[in-house]
């Protein structure tokens, strides 16, 4: 048992030692399926702190030939799997963490030198008998160790883009480490199954045959391993009952990841915020702002209007295909946004092609991100939120239509009004705030029609439900009219109390917003 190569099950039992694990084990079925086929190099990219080490260390855990994880996985899913004996401890397994390396040596060719002189020599100690071509050559040798004992290798290699992330800049250093990946599996038949993990794609990455070869999942499109991205919405629900946590405020903040139709929820997120026992930014806050403002700040084809627009709850069609799968080669806004979708802060549906802002927690932090970064005028508008909330709540209709006639005129690039569609944006952003003590739905199903926005109040909030009604060029007293003769406070069945309904129009021949607010009684 060595370090890289068959390192044993430590790493995983630690997992199960954990007040928290959600058993993930099924990924192992579906690797199962794929030993020793066209499809056995998998390639799994997610963003940071989504369980890539996790899974990892459960794959070796599994394979691993100088281990004995029977019992280990025995009250897991996979052990009702019938390819469960099959391949349990069956493999050698290398299993090597690029990070450890990369960290330790400034150039790629010495990193790669010393990564297959510490796996040599546990190769040559671990088989002896064998006759080597040449002790210095890691792939021969691997050749030779499994011409003698024709036992194929599992090779689990985590953080496997760290120097092409790192090193982005480095054409030279990535060809490099390119070639050595292509000759470690091109053609070779000791490889049973390679499973690499990382945060970005692969597929696009340079001219070399075995790294094309890869089957990639992505978090633009995982399927069949999707549920093994994240925590699925059921194994959420489970935990907040097993530790009486509100489901809904776990679903506001952590969830809103689409994988091919599957919820999926922050998993580093969902995990702290039980063991702390309350909700708040704990993904996010392992890095500080800079890592997004590195790439919104790029206002490629009008970004910085898309990302106000997302800040306000839209949804934006993007092409995904143009990505180079780097982090320096960008041409158009949607290469960018596509790069935000691999680093977590967006999400993406393969369906409709539309990006969206994910969660609550995300929300935040691009919130954060644009106070500091000097977009003023978008900074001042959240600032502002606070404000219109209050006013509204007060039934002070004239200073409500005053700061949303600020937030219009702050951000006149990307709202410029044509429809009730552009009001729904500015209204959307100028009540940012709201979200705080809100569940903001808009468009809902409501009575004979459909509310353009709802608020209602969370748990714990005194503050009244709101249903907003927005005219283009017509009234605002008309909108209030709207609310009641379609019955849109039908939406609201599990509430009782005060409703505010507010009614807001926007004249295109002044240019100036008007505001009325009645209260009632459900």
């Amino acid at each position: 048992m060595g370090i890289y190569l068959n390192p044993g099950n430590i790493d995983f039992q630690q997992v199960l030692n954990s007040k928290i694990y959600v058993d993930k084990s099924m990924l192992i079925e579906y690797a199962n399926s794929v030993i020793y086929t066209e499809q056995k190099f998998i390639c799994v990219s997610r963003p940071r702190r989504f369980g890539k080490s996790m899974a990892a260390n459960m794959l070796t855990a599994y394979y691993s030939r100088e281990c004995n994880s029977g019992e280990m996985f025995s009250r897991l899913k996979i052990a009702s799997s019938e390819s469960f004996e099959k391949h349990l401890n069956k493999y050698n397994v290398i299993r090597i963490n690029m990070m450890d390396f990369f960290s330790e040596y400034d150039d790629t060719t010495e990193m790669l030198t010393n990564l297959q002189k510490e796996i040599m020599f546990e190769i040559v100690e671990e088989f002896p008998d064998v006759r080597y071509y040449d002790k210095t050559k890691l792939m021969r040798s691997l050749k030779d160790v499994f011409e003698k004992y024709q036992v194929p290798f599992v090779f689990i290699i985590d953080e496997w883009d760290c120097v092409l992330r790192d090193k982005k800049n480095d054409i030279k250093a990535q060809e490099i480490y390119l070639k050595f990946l292509s000759a470690l599996f091109k053609n070779q038949s000791y490889p049973a199954l390679v499973y690499m993990t990382g945060i970005l794609p692969i597929k696009k990455y340079g001219g070399h045959s075995a790294i094309n070869a890869f089957y990639e999942y992505s978090m633009t499109d995982a399927e069949p391993i999707s549920e093994f991205t994240g925590f699925t919405e059921s194994e959420v629900k489970e935990l907040c009952l097993k530790y009486d946590k509100s489901f809904s405020e776990m679903k506001r903040w952590y969830d809103g990841y689409n994988l091919n139709e599957i919820s999926i929820y922050n998993p580093k997120s969902v995990v702290e915020s039980i063991l702390r026992g309350q909700f708040n930014n704990y993904w996010t806050s392992t890095e500080t702002y800079e890592a997004l403002k590195i790439y919104i700040e790029m206002n490629f084809d009008g970004l910085k209007d898309t990302i106000i627009e997302l800040l306000a709850g839209e949804k934006i069609v993007i092409d995904t295909t143009t990505f180079t799968n780097d982090m320096v080669t960008f041409v158009t806004k949607d290469d960018v946004l596509t790069l935000l979708i691999h680093l977590g802060y967006l999400t993406y549906d393969f369906y409709t092609k539309e990006v969206s802002i994910p969660n609550y927690e995300i929300s935040e932090q691009f919130a954060s991100t644009i106070k500091v970064m000097g977009w003023s005028e978008v900074a001042d508008s959240l600032r502002s939120s606070d404000e219109l909330l209050k006013a509204t709540l007060n039934f002070n209709e004239e200073k409500v239509a005053e700061l949303i006639d600020k937030a219009h005129s702050e951000n006149t690039s990307i709202l410029k009004y044509n429809d009730e569609n552009s009001l729904s944006c500015v209204i959307s952003l100028a009540y940012y705030s709201a979200r705080k003590t809100y569940t903001i739905d808009r468009e809902l199903p409501a009575g004979k029609g459909y509310a353009d926005l709802v608020f209602k109040p969370r748990k714990n909030n005194s503050n009244p439900a709101m249903i907003v009604e927005l005219k283009y060029d017509q009234s605002a007293e008309g909108a209030i009219e709207q609310i009641k003769k379609k019955q849109y406070t039908d939406c609201l069945k599990d509430y009782s109390g005060e409703i505010l309904l507010v009614g807001i129009n926007y004249d295109k021949d002044n240019k100036r917003h008007t505001c009325k607010i009645e209260k009632i009684i459900k």
